[in-house]
């Protein structure tokens, strides 16, 4: 079996900023896996935060064996970017080896289309109303904020906004003491969701502190091992194929998530259709489904997923699986 790695870079319909900062382009890897005829495809968005640039995922990739499976992936590359492109790559060859669709291989019922959320960058109070009022008829709203600024954006954004669903995401930009003194008020403005209030590496402050709207854990959750560390300060985990490092520990941490008694949300980085597709699969019944990553690109791939009234829905052949 051949592995080739290419980069490829997706203009953004307009710059997208979080509180680590702004983008105007989205640059992925796409794994290529090649096996006679049959050629299968996964795509990856590294990510600084966790450590990761293109390169180092290019080298991780580059030094596996021609050989691996699925099955070894896990004990080659640890959780993250080079081992979700590659594993999605792998399930991709796989069902096209077969003849079926990879829900049809991981057991899983024939999917179906997921509402989903859609993503207002971090901007001044007044553009982030604009924005809200531009997309005020999506059934959820997801608000970057995680400033010491945030009730005068949140409240722009209801304003513009009165009707949809509202996630918060504050990219663990707050403190304990900000989010203690915002907490009342995202539940007085119908927020549903907050995403990591609190860095990682500091977010023992959560355990026992009250939450009146539940708290979903993102930077906090990568994959299974992350889960024992979350009890008592999280309620929902965010699963991204890029922190797991793929469907298969995707779908094994949703697995699991769910006999702890945690919510599911199933989100993404920014990336192309490509990157969503196997996505779609985990995301099948969950609490919150926020795949709207091709939504923000100014370009996709070729046989892009289909977004509609009834939300994202699952991926043709031609595209992945």
């Amino acid at each position: 079996m051949e592995i080739s790695v290419t980069r490829d870079v997706f203009r953004l319909a307009e710059v997208f900023t979080i509180s680590r900062g702004s983008r105007t382009e989205a640059k992925v890897l796409t794994v290529h896996v090649v096996d006679g005829a049959h050629r299968g495809r996964g795509e990856c968005v590294p990510y600084a935060r966790y450590g990761e640039s293109l390169e180092s995922v290019e080298a991780q990739i580059a030094g596996l064996p021609g050989d691996v499976t699925r099955e070894g992936l896990a004990g080659m590359l640890p959780p993250g970017a080079a081992r979700n492109a590659v594993d999605c790559a792998l399930w991709d060859l796989e069902a096209r080896r077969a003849g079926r669709r990879v829900w049809e291989l991981a057991g899983l019922a024939a999917p179906g289309p997921e509402v989903t959320a859609f993503t207002l960058s971090l901007a001044a109070p007044e553009e982030m109303e604009a924005a809200a009022r531009r997309n005020a008829h999506r059934p959820v709203l997801k608000i970057k904020l995680g400033t010491p600024d945030d009730m005068a954006r949140l409240e722009a954004v209801r304003r513009g906004a009165p009707n949809p669903v509202i996630i918060v995401d504050a990219n663990e930009g707050w403190s304990a003491e900000v989010y203690a003194d915002l907490a009342p008020h995202l539940l007085r403005l119908g927020v549903a969701l907050v995403e990591q209030p609190l860095p990682a590496g500091e977010d023992e402050a959560l355990r026992g502190m009250e939450r009146p709207v539940p708290v979903c854990a993102d930077e906090s959750c990568h994959d299974r091992a992350s889960l024992p560390a979350l009890r008592g300060k999280y309620d929902v985990v965010n699963i991204k194929l890029d922190k797991t490092g793929g469907l298969t520990e995707a779908l094994a941490l949703r697995e699991a998530a769910v006999a702890e008694g945690y919510g599911v949300m199933v989100g993404c980085m920014v990336g192309s259709s490509l990157a969503m597709a196997p996505a779609t699969l985990v995301a099948q019944g969950a609490a919150f489904t926020d795949l709207d990553g091709p939504l923000l690109l100014a370009e996709d791939r070729d046989h892009a997923l289909t977004f509609d009234d009834a939300g994202v829905h699952p991926p043709t052949a031609a595209l992945w699986g």
